[in-house]
């Protein structure tokens, strides 16, 4: 399993994901595979009316893809990412609904209740910028003995 987390320049590089800040023309949550494979990526995210989550993208590799237009919905935006080419995952703590197909699914309770799955996503702090881009990459290596 290849494990998310809150996004820390440091713990990032070693995590395989990454973060920054866009450029100020484009308000956008944006996430870039950096990896060699193909990845599939839902999110979660509180809106005024509660919380939503969304998917599936799918994302080819060394490639981005605008995940939400326009100014981000709140500073704290959660992320879940399959590798589909060798398996693993990024993923955190933070349960939302999820299902096989594409969808959008507001609120986070009783998923199994109501026909979903669930899926364990990692938070991203977004420090309440606007926009905000998510960098998927490979595990670090272990540096050789």
């Amino acid at each position: 399993m290849i494990k998310g987390l809150i996004i820390s320049t440091g713990l990032a590089a070693l995590l395989g994901i990454s973060g920054g800040v866009l450029s100020p023309a484009h308000a956008d949550l944006r996430l870039c595979n950096t990896t060699t494979s193909r990845v599939g990526i839902a999110i979660g995210y509180k809106t005024a009316a509660g919380w939503r989550s969304e998917g599936w993208w799918n994302v080819k590799p060394s490639a981005c893809e605008t995940l939400l237009n326009g100014n981000l919905p709140s500073r704290y935006v959660y992320i879940y990412a399959q590798d589909y080419d060798r398996g693993g995952e990024w993923s955190g703590t933070s349960w939302l609904c999820t299902q096989d197909r594409q969808f959008t699914i507001d609120g986070v309770e009783n998923c199994l209740a109501r026909g979903y799955d669930r899926m364990k996503f990692f938070e991203v702090d977004t420090g309440e910028q606007k926009s905000w881009t998510v960098q998927l990459t490979d595990p670090a290596k272990s540096a050789p003995k």
